[in-house]
């Protein structure tokens, strides 16, 4: 995805080829444009991927003083839903355990190496995800000099060999997709949950494991203390089949703990 002044571009796959989209907003409407063999099924998602399917009606934010808050000042709010299962497990893979600043070199450098080139006027250096096939085309070597450490690159693979049928037409709604997705080795709640959360807009499913959002969810939700994953569904209970939207919520504009210290330090996998 890339910004730019004549609005935001961005690539996918699709079940008829790769395709580029560009989302233009101005005048008080939404302009959509897409080119390559995929740009028709790609232009009739993109009102799904702006959130047009996500259903808050039935979510009462009242339990806390914070939610409600956040709730009346976000309205805008909507959870979108790409519908590709590929498109997202990619990069939740390889942002499993580490810094989000070596997922995002990572991904990156993947891309370059296996990614096709955008299809129509897309900017300079787009690319498309790479094909499931192309993935496990990578060799052992190439994937080093990506810097992607042993345990991804087997999880990459092993999503890849099954890809065909972890796509929500085939899988299923969420939790079926989850229940198949941790079925494969090398992936588990955390990434499943990523997943769905980009490819059906779940408004439920919370990525349990995170580093950072239990201690998000506390300090904001528990008189701004740390907690643990079991403590931070204890306090997203009350808003059962929408704590993902409460989770977006606190994200958008909810406090955070100050930080001390140094960051965590990057692992430069090329370098080993």
């Amino acid at each position: 995805m890339r910004v730019a002044d004549d609005g935001l571009w961005r690539t996918t796959t699709t079940p008829d080829g790769p395709a580029t989209v560009r989302i233009a907003v101005g005048s008080g409407a939404v302009r959509i444009s897409a080119w390559g063999p995929g740009a028709d099924r790609a232009g009739t998602a993109v009102p799904e991927w702006l959130g047009a399917a996500d259903r808050p009606d039935g979510f009462d934010p009242a339990g806390h003083p914070v939610v409600t808050e956040l709730h009346r000042t976000a309205r805008w709010l909507r959870l979108g839903r790409t519908g590709r299962t590929w498109d997202a497990l990619v990069p939740a893979v390889l942002e499993q355990k580490v810094t989000m600043v070596e997922a995002n070199r990572v991904w990156r450098e993947l891309l370059r190496l296996a990614g096709e080139p955008a299809p129509g006027p897309a900017p300079d250096g787009m690319r498309v995800p790479p094909s499931p096939q192309r993935v496990l085309d990578v060799t052992d070597w190439q994937w080093h000099a990506c810097g992607l450490d042993g345990a991804r690159r087997r999880a990459l693979r092993a999503v890849a060999s099954v890809a065909s049928r972890l796509e929500p037409e085939v899988a299923g709604e969420s939790a079926a997709l989850q229940r198949r997705l941790c079925s494969i080795p090398g992936i588990g709640v955390w990434t499943a949950a990523e997943v769905v959360q980009r490819t059906l807009g779940c408004p439920d499913t919370v990525s349990v494991g995170d580093y950072h959002l239990k201690n998000i969810v506390g300090w904001a939700l528990a008189g701004r203390r740390n907690t643990d994953d079991a403590g931070m569904l204890e306090l997203l209970e009350p808003w059962r089949g929408h704590r993902q939207r409460v989770v977006r919520l606190l994200l958008t504009g909810g406090s955070r703990r100050p930080r001390r210290g140094p960051r965590f330090a990057p692992t430069n996998y090329r370098s080993i």
